[in-house]
Protein backbone atom coordinates (compact mmCIF):
# COMPACT_ATOMS: atom_id res chain seq x y z
CA UNK A 1 0.00 0.00 0.00
CA UNK A 2 1.56 3.32 -1.40
CA UNK A 3 0.06 6.84 0.54
CA UNK A 4 0.31 10.04 -0.74
CA UNK A 5 -0.82 13.44 0.63
CA UNK A 6 -1.81 16.35 -1.72
CA UNK A 7 -2.12 19.20 -0.24
CA UNK A 8 -5.55 21.82 -1.77
CA UNK A 9 -5.07 19.55 -5.55
CA UNK A 10 -3.71 16.93 -7.22
CA UNK A 11 -0.85 17.38 -9.95
CA UNK A 12 -2.34 17.83 -13.09
CA UNK A 13 -0.53 14.99 -14.83
CA UNK A 14 -1.93 12.49 -12.41
CA UNK A 15 -3.82 10.03 -13.50
CA UNK A 16 -6.38 6.91 -12.60
CA UNK A 17 -7.66 5.38 -15.52
CA UNK A 18 -10.93 5.08 -16.39
CA UNK A 19 -12.14 4.11 -12.96
CA UNK A 20 -11.81 5.60 -9.93
CA UNK A 21 -12.30 5.36 -6.50
CA UNK A 22 -13.27 7.56 -4.34
CA UNK A 23 -14.58 9.19 -0.84
CA UNK A 24 -14.96 12.00 1.77
CA UNK A 25 -13.98 13.42 5.03
CA UNK A 26 -15.73 15.69 6.47
CA UNK A 27 -16.53 17.66 9.81
CA UNK A 28 -19.82 15.53 10.20
CA UNK A 29 -22.96 14.29 8.13
CA UNK A 30 -24.94 17.81 7.71
CA UNK A 31 -25.01 19.22 4.36
CA UNK A 32 -25.79 22.67 5.82
CA UNK A 33 -23.48 22.62 8.53
CA UNK A 34 -20.00 20.53 7.99
CA UNK A 35 -17.38 21.49 5.83
CA UNK A 36 -15.39 19.42 3.27
CA UNK A 37 -12.10 18.63 4.65
CA UNK A 38 -10.40 15.45 2.41
CA UNK A 39 -11.63 13.65 -0.78
CA UNK A 40 -9.61 10.27 -1.08
CA UNK A 41 -8.76 8.68 -4.56
CA UNK A 42 -7.69 5.43 -5.40
CA UNK A 43 -7.20 3.67 -8.75
CA UNK A 44 -6.93 0.42 -7.30
CA UNK A 45 -3.89 -0.40 -7.76
CA UNK A 46 -2.72 -0.29 -4.34
CA UNK A 47 -2.23 3.45 -4.15
CA UNK A 48 -3.84 5.94 -2.39
CA UNK A 49 -4.10 9.91 -2.82
CA UNK A 50 -5.48 11.60 -0.23
CA UNK A 51 -6.27 15.43 -1.32
CA UNK A 52 -6.22 17.89 1.80
CA UNK A 53 -8.77 20.66 0.76
CA UNK A 54 -7.86 24.24 1.61
CA UNK A 55 -11.30 26.77 2.71
CA UNK A 56 -11.28 28.25 -0.35
CA UNK A 57 -11.17 24.83 -2.04
CA UNK A 58 -9.17 25.90 -5.39
CA UNK A 59 -8.67 22.35 -6.64
CA UNK A 60 -9.38 22.82 -10.99
CA UNK A 61 -7.38 19.20 -11.25
CA UNK A 62 -9.50 17.80 -8.70
CA UNK A 63 -12.71 19.21 -10.02
CA UNK A 64 -11.88 17.86 -13.65
CA UNK A 65 -11.79 14.72 -12.43
CA UNK A 66 -14.48 14.39 -10.90
CA UNK A 67 -16.84 16.30 -13.44
CA UNK A 68 -14.79 13.92 -16.33
CA UNK A 69 -17.45 11.31 -18.22
CA UNK A 70 -14.98 9.10 -19.23
CA UNK A 71 -13.94 7.98 -15.67
CA UNK A 72 -16.27 6.34 -13.60
CA UNK A 73 -16.36 7.72 -9.68
CA UNK A 74 -16.44 4.43 -7.45
CA UNK A 75 -18.45 5.46 -4.31
CA UNK A 76 -19.19 3.52 -0.48
CA UNK A 77 -22.70 5.36 0.21
CA UNK A 78 -22.40 7.72 -3.02
CA UNK A 79 -25.21 9.87 -1.84
CA UNK A 80 -23.61 11.80 1.07
CA UNK A 81 -20.28 12.11 -0.99
CA UNK A 82 -22.00 13.41 -4.38
CA UNK A 83 -24.20 15.80 -2.47
CA UNK A 84 -20.68 17.07 -0.33
CA UNK A 85 -18.53 17.91 -3.66
CA UNK A 86 -21.57 19.34 -5.13
CA UNK A 87 -22.04 21.86 -2.76
CA UNK A 88 -18.68 22.11 -1.88
CA UNK A 89 -16.45 22.28 -4.89
CA UNK A 90 -19.93 22.77 -7.62
CA UNK A 91 -19.44 19.66 -9.40
CA UNK A 92 -21.32 17.24 -10.54
CA UNK A 93 -19.66 13.70 -10.16
CA UNK A 94 -20.95 11.09 -13.36
CA UNK A 95 -20.84 8.40 -13.85
CA UNK A 96 -21.09 6.54 -10.83
CA UNK A 97 -21.24 3.55 -8.81
CA UNK A 98 -21.99 2.43 -5.45
CA UNK A 99 -20.97 -0.20 -3.25
CA UNK A 100 -23.66 0.36 -0.54
CA UNK A 101 -26.66 0.33 -3.31
CA UNK A 102 -25.35 -2.82 -5.01
CA UNK A 103 -24.78 -4.47 -1.63
CA UNK A 104 -28.27 -3.73 -0.91
CA UNK A 105 -29.91 -5.10 -4.32
CA UNK A 106 -27.53 -8.04 -4.37
CA UNK A 107 -27.21 -9.40 -0.54
CA UNK A 108 -30.97 -9.49 0.86
CA UNK A 109 -29.87 -12.74 2.75
CA UNK A 110 -28.68 -9.21 5.30
CA UNK A 111 -28.86 -5.78 6.83
CA UNK A 112 -25.11 -5.64 6.94
CA UNK A 113 -24.38 -3.19 4.20
CA UNK A 114 -21.53 -0.59 5.72
CA UNK A 115 -17.85 -0.48 4.16
CA UNK A 116 -16.43 -2.88 6.72
CA UNK A 117 -19.14 -5.79 6.89
CA UNK A 118 -19.15 -5.63 3.01
CA UNK A 119 -15.31 -5.41 2.90
CA UNK A 120 -15.13 -8.88 5.24
CA UNK A 121 -18.14 -10.60 4.54
CA UNK A 122 -17.64 -10.13 0.26
CA UNK A 123 -13.83 -10.04 -0.43
CA UNK A 124 -12.30 -11.28 2.91
CA UNK A 125 -10.37 -7.68 4.24
CA UNK A 126 -10.64 -6.27 7.12
CA UNK A 127 -10.81 -2.57 7.94
CA UNK A 128 -10.58 -0.63 10.96
CA UNK A 129 -13.14 2.53 11.20
CA UNK A 130 -11.19 3.49 14.76
CA UNK A 131 -10.43 7.23 12.57
CA UNK A 132 -13.69 7.84 11.19
CA UNK A 133 -14.60 10.32 13.65
CA UNK A 134 -11.46 12.00 14.44
CA UNK A 135 -11.08 15.46 13.50
CA UNK A 136 -10.44 15.87 9.52
CA UNK A 137 -10.39 19.87 9.71
CA UNK A 138 -6.96 19.42 12.02
CA UNK A 139 -4.15 21.54 9.89
CA UNK A 140 -1.87 18.54 9.98
CA UNK A 141 -3.00 15.14 9.34
CA UNK A 142 -1.88 11.97 11.27
CA UNK A 143 -0.44 8.80 10.14
CA UNK A 144 -3.65 6.65 11.48
CA UNK A 145 -5.82 9.28 9.67
CA UNK A 146 -4.20 8.48 6.32
CA UNK A 147 -4.23 4.82 6.71
CA UNK A 148 -7.78 5.04 7.56
CA UNK A 149 -8.76 7.40 4.15
CA UNK A 150 -6.73 5.47 2.42
CA UNK A 151 -8.69 2.40 3.53
CA UNK A 152 -11.64 3.46 2.53
CA UNK A 153 -11.15 3.77 -1.18
CA UNK A 154 -7.83 0.85 -1.84
CA UNK A 155 -10.85 -1.93 -2.22
CA UNK A 156 -14.07 -0.48 -4.00
CA UNK A 157 -12.38 -1.55 -7.46
CA UNK A 158 -12.35 -5.40 -5.92
CA UNK A 159 -15.90 -4.36 -4.34
CA UNK A 160 -17.53 -3.57 -7.40
CA UNK A 161 -16.35 -6.51 -9.33
CA UNK A 162 -17.26 -8.81 -6.84
CA UNK A 163 -20.84 -7.36 -6.54
CA UNK A 164 -20.91 -6.93 -10.35
CA UNK A 165 -20.88 -10.96 -10.06
CA UNK A 166 -23.64 -10.74 -7.31
CA UNK A 167 -26.09 -8.27 -9.21
CA UNK A 168 -25.57 -10.68 -12.59
CA UNK A 169 -26.45 -13.71 -10.50
CA UNK A 170 -29.54 -12.11 -8.99
CA UNK A 171 -30.49 -10.83 -12.24
CA UNK A 172 -30.61 -7.11 -10.67
CA UNK A 173 -27.55 -5.69 -12.64
CA UNK A 174 -29.74 -3.32 -15.30
CA UNK A 175 -31.46 -2.12 -11.76
CA UNK A 176 -28.31 -1.07 -10.33
CA UNK A 177 -27.13 0.94 -13.27
CA UNK A 178 -30.47 2.64 -13.23
CA UNK A 179 -30.29 3.25 -9.25
CA UNK A 180 -26.41 4.62 -9.84
CA UNK A 181 -27.65 6.93 -12.60
CA UNK A 182 -30.53 8.66 -10.23
CA UNK A 183 -27.45 9.28 -7.53
CA UNK A 184 -26.78 12.85 -8.64
CA UNK A 185 -30.22 13.88 -8.91
CA UNK A 186 -31.03 12.29 -5.37
CA UNK A 187 -28.09 13.98 -4.23
CA UNK A 188 -29.36 17.50 -5.58
CA UNK A 189 -32.40 16.65 -3.81
CA UNK A 190 -31.29 16.12 -0.52
CA UNK A 191 -29.14 19.42 -0.44
CA UNK A 192 -32.74 21.44 -2.00
CA UNK A 193 -34.08 20.13 0.88
CA UNK A 194 -36.28 16.40 0.07
CA UNK A 195 -33.35 14.42 2.23
CA UNK A 196 -36.18 12.86 4.68
CA UNK A 197 -39.26 13.13 2.13
CA UNK A 198 -39.87 10.41 -0.14
CA UNK A 199 -41.31 12.30 -3.51
CA UNK A 200 -42.11 8.74 -4.33
CA UNK A 201 -44.71 8.20 -1.84
CA UNK A 202 -49.18 8.70 -1.62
Amino acid sequence: MSITLHHGDIPADLTFGDAVAVDTETMGLSLVRDRLCVVQLSSGDGTAHVVQLTRDYDCPNLKRLLADPAVLKIFHFARFDLAMIRRSLGVVCAPVWCTKIASKLARTNTDRHGLKDLSRDVIGVEISKEQQTSDWGAETLTEQQLAYAAQDVLHLHRLRAALQVLLAREGRGDLAEQCFAFLPTRAALDLAGWDEVDIFAH
